[in-house]
């Protein structure tokens, strides 16, 4: 590949990604974490395994935080998967930057169980994943961007969907904004 791609889309300092951040630091974890699994599994798996039918390892990773939410595994084996099952599908696809985003974003997402905020690199790998797949490579930053905020606002709705007013037990979120966006 002759031009060097990003490997996110989305705006750190954007209206709808700080609206993301805020309303995830109003929920619990167990909403996060089942909220960006249920995002991953239902909106960016299918594009992933459109790329890779036979590779398994995302889905893995997924459902290996699902054990780990119902305390049927620990946090080092589902940790394990994400790095070496995951994160390896993605590394593996350099040359399909569709798939590897996707992978990157499935992989963040099942991270969410160790860190909250790992729910927000699912968005904008996830960003990055639906605009490859939509407009190619060669698109202008105004179209990307503008996946990134329908991406965006779609994952907003879906933990509006479930997220729980008031809740009394918000997660912790220490966003580290020199890792977000690089």
């Amino acid at each position: 590949m002759s031009k060097k791609l990003r490997k996110t889309f989305g705006d750190l300092k954007a209206p709808l990604t700080i609206a993301l951040m805020r309303l995830i630091e109003t929920q619990s974890k167990t909403t996060v974490v089942n909220w960006t699994l249920n995002y991953a599994e239902q909106k960016v798996l299918p594009l992933f395994v459109k790329h890779c039918p036979n590779d398994e390892r995302p889905a893995h990773a997924i459902a290996a935080a699902r054990e780990w939410l119902g305390g049927k595994v620990k946090l080092p084996y589902v940790k394990n998967i994400i790095l070496n099952e995951c994160h390896a599908a993605a590394r593996e696809q350099e040359n399909n930057p569709v798939a590897q985003a996707a992978a990157r974003a499935i992989g963040q997402s099942a991270g969410s169980i160790h860190a909250v905020p790992h729910s927000l690199g699912c968005y904008f790998y996830a960003a990055a994943a639906f605009a490859y797949d939509r407009l190619g490579l060669a698109a202008s930053e105004t179209e990307f961007g503008a996946v990134a905020d329908e991406v965006c606002a779609e994952y907003i709705a879906a933990l509006r969907a479930v997220a729980r007013e008031n809740e009394p037990n918000p997660a912790p979120c220490k966003w580290r904004f020199d890792k977000l966006n690089s």
